[in-house]
């Protein structure tokens, strides 16, 4: 394994150097990485023992955050040292409270996890979800450090089961414990001989529920709403095929606003959406001050600003769930914790949290354009559906909250000397 591995690792390398000039992710991740190992250093210092949380992007945090608030109340002494793969997640994320400090994770190679571990020197360590770092796995199970992989979901498909599986099961063997989502992953788990698995469940919903409490508002989405009667879609985390089939829906229901919320916030993007939509008048978040008129005309705010999503989905009565024409949906929690139905694209089917609202009924699934104006148009029609199925949506919230709980239980072991 390792030969190839690491030069996978010194491929991805390349490749970021040679597309930063024309990537912006890449260019920040190689600034990110510059003089990384020494930028550590000069900052970790202390000698209160030091929990280690890695995520991959914005998203595992948000899986994350609950457990370091929850250990940070447990353990005030500790100190949390929070890494990140993506630029997604540490450029957003990098001032946050939550953590002591907050890096980018050095690149998995045999001197960098050297360095990292005896400059660190965690006494715990907890990946989120799919981080699988061979290095670091191997170097913190030989240091006898407890590792733990939290909000796991595996399924049939991942190489930890296929025939060829064995040296991807090596990773899995230095893991102190996992904390899975659901039965089916600890099932999948106990076929290939783990059995330190815990059913914890996805700290997700008591993210997303934590969140949903605060009464927080958006003074410039309420002036934009101010006095509408219009239904209101928030359309999150948007790619250009969901912004195209938008489109086509929201010419069919003159009735519809949509507050669109890209993944993308580049100027490119920004600029193309406003001219995609310019027959609706779009307004752009940015350059939109609370005390500005709105025209009758906007039915369109485009929220150019990383962060804000989740705080949102409260302004909907519906929520149209983006990526689902990509790699997969995006966080369908946050829209359905306010108690209002989501609707998305095809590839839904590695999310449990879909396909158990779509068999609820508070979740639909669409192909094309003029199916999303067909779901949009029942629920423009019925106000009641949209109550009800909304319902169905917040009482699946509720009643799988508690995962953080159960994962504190087993977290608060004093760490190892």
């Amino acid at each position: 394994m390792n030969p190839f591995y690491h030069l996978g690792l010194w491929l991805y390398r390349l490749v970021a150097r040679l597309i930063a000039p024309f990537y912006s992710k890449a260019a920040l991740f190689n600034r990110g990485h510059a003089g990384l190992i020494n930028h550590i250093r000069s900052r970790v210092e202390g000698q209160a023992p030091v929990v280690w949380f890695h995520c991959a992007s914005l998203g595992e945090f948000e899986q994350g955050r609950p457990i370091m608030e929850a250990y940070r109340m447990r353990e005030p002494n500790h100190k949390i040292l929070l890494t990140f793969f993506s630029p997604s997640g540490y450029e957003v994320k990098k001032e946050d409270p939550i953590a002591d400090w907050i890096f980018y994770c050095p690149l998995d190679t045999h001197r960098n996890v050297k360095r990292f571990l005896d400059t660190v020197h965690p006494c715990k360590a907890i990946f989120i979800k799919y981080e699988f770092w061979y290095n670091y796995l191997k170097a913190l199970k030989k240091r006898n450090i407890p590792t733990y992989l939290v909000s796991a979901n595996f399924i049939p498909s991942q190489p930890f089961f296929a025939w060829y599986g064995a040296i991807f099961r090596r990773m899995l063997r230095t893991f102190t414990l996992f904390f899975v989502q659901n039965t089916d992953s600890a099932s999948l788990l106990n076929r290939i001989g783990f059995h330190n698995v815990v059913v914890a469940g996805d700290t997700r919903f008591d993210r997303v529920w934590t969140r949903a409490q605060s009464d927080s508002s958006l003074t410039v989405v309420d002036a934009f709403l101010h006095n509408s009667e219009q239904e209101v879609c928030v359309a999150g985390s948007t790619w250009p095929r969901d912004e195209s089939i938008l489109l086509q829906a929201l010419k069919a229901h003159s009735s519809l606003k949509i507050i669109l919320v890209p993944h993308e916030v580049d100027v490119l993007h920004i600029t193309r959406i406003m001219a995609q939509f310019a027959c609706f008048h779009p307004l752009k978040y940015s350059l939109l001050a609370a005390s500005d008129p709105i025209l009758p005309a906007s039915r369109v705010l485009v929220v150019d600003k990383i962060g804000l999503l989740a705080l949102l989905y409260r302004y909907g009565s519906m929520a149209y769930i983006g990526g689902g024409f990509e790699q997969g949906i995006h966080n369908i929690l946050e829209a359905a914790v306010y108690g209002i139905p989501v609707v998305f694209g095809p590839n839904y089917q590695k999310f449990n949290e879909a396909l158990d609202l779509i068999r609820l009924g508070g979740a639909h699934t669409v192909d094309t354009g003029a199916e999303l104006a067909a779901q949009f148009g029942r629920w423009i029609k019925d106000p009641q559906a949209i109550r009800d199925e909304g319902e169905v949506c917040l009482r699946y919230v509720r009643e799988h909250l508690g995962a953080t709980e159960r994962v504190l239980e087993h977290l608060m072991d004093k760490c190892l000397t």
